[in-house]
């Protein structure tokens, strides 16, 4: 089975959020499984700068399906990930090769032509995906991710012997809309601009193509699948989705088990697993130390590593802050975004120092000494498509308490009397987005951790569960295996 795994950014080389992390985990699985799947990039500074080995194995600048007059010359380079999976890169100088971010420009606005940067990278992947093709290796399925790559379905329709496509929704809150104007740019036939196609209230959404187009549709978690099928979490499309229902997956993200695994975690100086717990504790007084918060091993600290959002559930953690740390309990904040959520924060740990802490912007480190040595981990998000750090929390033994969304819900069950009996206890779920249910989780999670002997419990019940992406991978293969059949 050959696929190409079409997608705008790779961890670790290029990373934005968690479509980065699944770009590089599930082709890894993928490729473990013995899947001839082949990633397309763009040549962003940083992927030729880790990649210098990339050789050249297409130019594509004459290609009449590429080289319009609004598309400058490019070229496709071939090379190998970190993982071994083999990836191809489109290198467009014009395009990719420029300062500030991957969307955004050095003063965090959208790039004036991401329609024409995404619009040239789905043309190519639609190239590749087609009988025109210049490769000889020929993908059986393209496989696109997100607004990003959502033209390519697309474009497929319109060439000779196209492979058929799949598209992963890892967010759907992004939608790629662009002005009708651009259609004649990029290449799009006139008949295409409809309820039907590509329109989308009077602009073309690149997202809402994909969908309209693609032989089936994924999303990342199986309550999400559902989510976006209404109103309140459907951002527009969810007609379109109920529409499709029947050609749409959710299927479970998994994690690196590798990077995120307490027993052999390069960024502690303390390890564990299942069986010994025992140093957590050295990680938690670790944590205590680094950020300054009192040294007190009786007293719960919870933790939270997050993009500072309203999404995120942000503001109503901050609501309830100080009658947190009343309980008693300290608190620890990692993570940046909304410039007032960053100052509400500091302002917390500065006016409760040693109970409370901040670091505003991103370190890797601390972001593993969080989830190994806080007590339980707060991820009160208003809707989350399949969310990872509830699943690196389980894994380090710290309980999350999370609101009953999307991937959140999927990978969390509620510690109760009847689950932690049954052995499937794993966290603590609220059902109302507000600061009183989140202080009521909260608290449920500080009395159960005063419990020494239920929470053992309830940490080992975390530490076992498996969140590899086998089981995911083996799903998508399966997805795959129908469509090229049918």
């Amino acid at each position: 089975m050959q696929v190409l795994f079409v997608t705008s950014e790779v961890a670790p080389i290029i990373k934005t959020g968690g479509l980065a992390d699944v770009s590089a985990a599930l082709p890894a699985a993928l490729h473990q499984m013995g899947v001839d799947i082949r990633v397309l990039l763009p040549g962003y500074p940083q992927v030729l700068k880790a990649l210098p080995q990339l050789r050249l194995v297409a130019d594509l600048g004459g290609d009449p399906l590429v080289g319009q007059p609004y598309f400058p010359p490019s070229r496709l380079l071939f090379g190998t990930l970190p993982s071994g999976v083999p990836l191809y890169v489109l290198d467009c100088p014009e395009m990719y090769q420029r300062g500030g971010g991957i969307y955004l420009d050095e003063h965090g606005e959208d790039w004036a032509d991401n329609a024409q940067r995404f619009g040239l990278f789905s043309k190519v992947a639609a190239l590749l995906g087609c009988a025109q093709s210049p490769l000889a290796w020929k993908p059986d399925i393209v496989h696109c991710n997100d607004w990003q790559s959502g033209l390519v379905p697309v474009y497929l329709q319109y060439l000779n012997d196209p492979a058929p496509s799949i598209i992963t929704v890892h967010n759907l809150a992004f939608q790629g809309l662009f002005p009708s104007s651009t259609m004649p740019e990029l290449g799009l036939p006139w008949e295409c601009f409809k309820p039907d196609g590509v329109e989308f209230y009077g602009s073309l959404s690149f997202l809402k193509a994909g969908l309209f187009y693609a032989a089936h549709i994924t999303t990342v978690s199986p309550s999400y699948a559902l989510e976006i099928q209404t109103e309140g979490l459907g951002f527009g499309l969810q007609g379109l989705l109920k529409h499709r229902s029947k050609s749409l997956t959710g299927i479970l993200n998994g994690i690196d088990t590798v990077e995120w695994n307490p027993a052999a975690d390069a960024y502690l100086d303390y390890s564990y697993d299942a069986k010994n717990m025992s140093a957590k504790s050295a990680n938690k007084l670790a944590l205590q130390q680094r950020m300054g918060l009192h040294e007190n091993a009786e007293i719960p600290v919870f933790g939270l590593v997050s993009r500072f959002a309203l999404q995120k559930g942000l503001d109503i953690v901050i609501e309830v802050a100080e009658k947190l740390i009343a309980m008693p309990a300290q608190l620890v904040f990692l993570g940046s975004g909304d410039t007032e959520m960053q100052k509400a924060v500091l302002s917390l740990a500065h006016h409760h120092s040693g109970k409370i802490a901040a670091y505003v912007g991103f370190d890797e480190g601390l972001s593993h000494l969080i989830e190994a040595g806080a007590d339980i981990f707060l991820m009160p998000s208003r809707f989350e498509p399949c969310g990872l750090n509830q699943m690196y929390s389980q894994r380090y033994g710290t309980p999350p308490v999370v609101h009953a969304t999307g991937g959140l819900i999927d990978t969390v069950i509620d510690c109760n009397p009847a689950s932690l009996k049954q052995g499937t206890a794993s966290g603590f779920v609220f059902d109302k987005m507000d600061a009183a249910s989140l202080l009521q989780a909260a608290n449920r999670a500080a009395a159960n951790y005063h419990d020494k002997k239920s929470w053992r419990k309830l940490q080992h019940n975390c530490m076992v569960k498996d969140f590899s992406w086998i089981k995911s991978a083996k799903a998508y293969q399966q997805i795959y295996t129908e469509i090229i059949r049918q």
